[in-house]
């Protein structure tokens, strides 16, 4: 079994299209998800509504992976804890999203970090709630298949690079886009089919 994760957690996530529709809907009222709806943060969220855009139609799942996604034998349940203002849920979460919805046995859902601290808390990447972070778990009995996130693992040695040298945050954001623009979500790919294959 999971650690934290209950059928509660999972009957109250949202899919990616619901993700997409809350969204847009708080940028309506110049909003985000969360807490803290500063000038910001709204409008970190609605470039990476624009960038999910881009992405979603840019993104084609390599035939390899597609494969062994195919091959999954038994129901699984892939959950995301995301936000909208996050800077890596654009780049990650879409081709996550596309991914489940080529193949019958998987499903992807998401739970807002913020309102999910229970959960975000018993997945902490070097002790902070990075995100977006993903546990796949089998869907009848909630056991822990593996988890991925906040970020391909190229990209997360860099920021703990450029957070080392003191680079500002602004300057690592701006890295890391760059990054995620030159890969276009292939290492994601290739780290989700070693994931998906270690576990058959």
């Amino acid at each position: 079994m999971s650690k934290v994760i209950t059928q509660d957690h999972i009957d109250k996530s949202m899919s990616y299209a619901r993700f997409r529709d809350l969204v847009n809907s708080l940028l309506i009222e110049r909003q985000t998800t969360g807490p803290n709806h500063s000038k910001d943060l709204v409008q970190y969220t609605r470039m990476n509504n624009q960038r999910m855009d881009r992405v979603d139609k840019m993104t084609i799942i390599m035939p390899e992976l597609l494969e062994e996604l195919k091959a999954i034998g038994e129901n699984q349940i892939w959950l995301g804890l995301v936000e909208a203002w996050c800077g890596d849920v654009p780049h990650n979460v879409p081709p996550l999203a596309k991914m489940a919805v080529s193949v019958p046995k998987v499903s992807l859902r998401l739970l807002l970090r913020d309102e999910n601290l229970d959960v975000m808390d018993a997945y902490l990447t070097n002790g902070g709630r990075s995100i977006p972070k993903v546990i796949a778990l089998k869907k009848d009995t909630l056991e822990e298949l593996w988890t991925w996130g906040p970020r391909p693992e190229p990209a997360q040695n860099l920021l703990v690079e450029l957070k080392e040298k003191g680079v500002p945050y602004a300057d690592i954001a701006e890295e890391l886009q760059k990054w995620h623009n030159k890969d276009k979500g292939q290492t994601l790919q290739k780290e989700i089919l070693e994931l998906v294959r270690s576990v058959k």
